[in-house]
């Protein structure tokens, strides 16, 4: 819901980027072409992708599941910086994906990338039915906000001890501390934040990081 850190006056999030940002060419293109489009607001801010990239690195990730994959900018950004990784992505729409196999292949990524055309719990299912629980590195959760739930619960069977499970949106452009904003959305994310934290001890270490639209990034337990 943003495409860049919320809060952050223009100037601000431009001096960010400008000091932090290392964003390969290929990544450029393709987050300049989203930026272009109607849905361009279903795009995670860059600052907030490269964040993951660096967690996910310190994991020495080697298998990664996303769930929302939207133009691939974030698989893209991950499987460019980490060669050794491969990603399985989830998402529903052939035509926004399409932009993202383009952008793949154009950076010889591709190979490493297994793209599943499904709603994303039937995917996340599947995975958990053939056996894949603990198989994955990482989890990041980019997609039907109602949902969260369910792909939180597949994920932590489907993410190793040790792993890490992200959250994008959780901060919902300031909409969930607002109490007139009772829209679907906003009240699965508000229920599924409180959810997050009072399952916490236990089962996950767990921080919600005011970037991008708010990032809460969890530690499944050994």
């Amino acid at each position: 819901m943003a495409t860049s850190t919320l809060g952050l006056g223009q100037s601000l999030q431009e001096y960010l980027l400008e000091v932090s940002l290392h964003e390969p060419d290929a990544c450029l293109r393709l987050r300049q072409q989203t930026l272009a489009m109607p849905d361009a607001n279903m795009i995670s801010s860059p600052e907030q992708v490269q964040l993951l990239m660096l967690l996910c690195k310190m994991l020495n990730a080697r298998n990664g599941l996303e769930v929302g994959t939207f133009t691939g900018y974030t698989s893209l950004r991950l499987t460019m910086a980490m060669p050794d990784l491969k990603m399985t992505c989830c998402d529903i729409s052939e035509a926004f994906t399409s932009i993202a196999r383009e952008h793949w292949q154009a950076a010889a990524v591709d190979d490493r990338i297994d793209l599943q055309i499904a709603p994303a719990q039937q995917t996340l299912d599947r995975l958990i039915d053939e056996g894949f629980e603990g198989a994955y590195d990482f989890a990041y959760i980019d997609a039907d906000k109602s949902a969260y739930r369910g792909y939180v619960e597949s994920c932590l069977a489907l993410v190793r001890p040790g792993g890490l499970i992200a959250l994008d949106n959780v901060l919902w452009s300031g909409a969930v501390i607002d109490p007139e904003d009772n829209s679907s959305d906003t009240v699965a994310l508000r229920e599924l934040n409180q959810w997050l934290h009072q399952q916490a001890p236990g089962r996950y270490d767990l921080s919600m990081i005011p970037i991008g639209d708010g990032l809460t990034v969890m530690r499944k337990y050994l």
